[in-house]
């Protein structure tokens, strides 16, 4: 079987540009269709589309999410999205661009519902989900074709319509043999797609692509990797290891592996659950502010780091105390800019300190970064500047210390009063 339309779910072989039973041209053609089994589901513009899923005169209007403290945009709809709207973008800039834009505030309660409607599906089919944020998950389908009645790609056909049918929400597939393909897959036909990537076309399908396509590799990152001459996913993937270890350290070599299509992760259902942190437990409890956030700093500094050797950003910042009594205390915030850095860690996570500091003495503190997504994910323009600038100045430090040792480079108690 290479074929599948994706209307009335018949299959075949060969490729077809209708599907000879219902003349429907939505059709996925593979030669590797019926073995491949690692996917990627993301929903639509997913906050846009609930709202205007749960207001239908929204329906062909340009819709932006967001506004509050921060006054970025959240999710533009596609409609907005032509005009150049784009997340995190500043709300006077995005209105500038789409003046006639519906502006509506998050509602995460109707997310997260309509979230579990989604996941529950997904879960219904394989044990083997990992939900990167509300909105996009990965699946492992391998081995379940007796329990649901098909091969990988029929499976996920059917669960795409009954989603938009039954949720009123419309998702994008990407199938492919490991989950870095699989994510480059879903974004190549939105909304409403399906794409397929194999293994062995995969490094002729990535060589002529920016640098930016790759998981972590912002905009900093691009201008680093430009500067080495590497411009291309196929520059990466013909440069020496050494000199890559020597320019990105372990990163580097992350990217030569992922230019070359190879991605070992397995799908883990846990992973985004359990996100990225790091704590201390005090020799003495600590009481005054000023000590806690010694504390916090290098905290932060870890943890971010292994966000950026992982690839991966957080949309929540979660703060751990423990009194001396032993009783634990936990502050979380959620984010409109996804997190890779120690200055944005520090900075979220001092404020929710500063309300609990005096209050009580404490034995523990501890960081974490949440609500994960691929770095990538987030593309150029989703880091703020702040962030953005800090971004280029952390990973200059990581290359140091992967080339010099640890203790190459050291950061300052006033990078805290940023």
């Amino acid at each position: 079987m290479s074929a599948l339309c994706r209307d009335c779910l018949w299959l075949g072989q060969g490729a077809h540009r209708r599907c000879i039973q219902c003349a429907s041209p939505r059709m996925v053609a593979h030669a590797d269709l019926e073995r491949l089994t690692i996917a990627h589901l993301d929903c639509d513009a997913f906050y846009a589309s609930v709202e205007k899923r749960d207001r239908p005169e929204l329906r062909d209007l340009p819709v932006i999410v967001g506004g509050g403290k921060r006054g970025v945009v959240t999710t533009a709809c596609y409609i907005a999205r032509i005009s150049g709207v784009r997340s995190a973008m500043p709300m006077f800039q995005a209105l500038k661009l789409c003046p006639q834009a519906v502006v509506i505030k998050p509602d995460f309660s109707k997310y997260i519902e309509a979230s579990r409607q989604i996941m529950d599906r997904l879960q219904a089919l394989t044990p083997l989900v990992q939900p990167l944020s509300l909105d996009e998950a990965w699946l492992d389908l391998s081995g379940g074709e007796r329990l649901n009645g098909g091969c990988a790609a029929l499976v996920l056909a059917r669960v795409q319509a009954e989603i938009e049918a039954a949720v009123g929400l419309t998702v994008s597939i990407g199938l492919s043999a490991n989950k870095f393909l699989a994510k480059i897959a879903s974004d190549l036909d939105k909304p409403r797609g399906f794409s397929v990537i194999g293994g062995e076309e995969a490094q002729a399908f990535l060589a002529p692509r920016p640098v930016a396509i790759l998981p972590g590799v912002g905009p900093a990152m691009v201008r680093s990797l430009e500067s080495a001459g590497l411009r291309t996913v196929g520059d990466i993937a013909r440069s020496d290891l050494r000199d890559l270890a020597a320019r990105f350290g372990a990163y580097g070599l992350r990217l030569h592996e992922l230019s070359r299509g190879q991605d070992a992760r397995p799908v883990n259902p846990g992973a985004e659950r359990k996100g990225v942190s790091n704590e201390t437990t005090f020799m003495d409890d600590l009481t005054d502010l000023g000590a806690l956030e010694d504390a916090l700093w290098p905290l932060c500094e870890k943890t971010a780091r292994r966000c950026r050797e992982a690839g991966v950003a957080g949309r929540a910042v979660v703060l751990k105390l423990k009194t001396s009594d032993f009783r634990l205390l936990t502050r979380r915030r959620t984010v409109p800019v996804p997190i890779q850095t120690a200055r944005g860690l520090f900075a979220v996570a001092r404020e929710l300190l500063a309300p609990e500091a005096g209050r009580t003495a404490y034995r523990l503190i501890g960081v974490g970064a949440a609500e994960l997504v691929e770095a990538g994910d987030v593309g150029a323009d989703l880091f703020d500047q702040e962030e953005a600038r800090a971004l280029k100045n952390e990973r200059t430090m990581d290359a140091l210390r992967a080339r010099f040792g640890p203790g190459a480079i050291q950061t300052g108690r006033a990078l805290k009063r940023r």
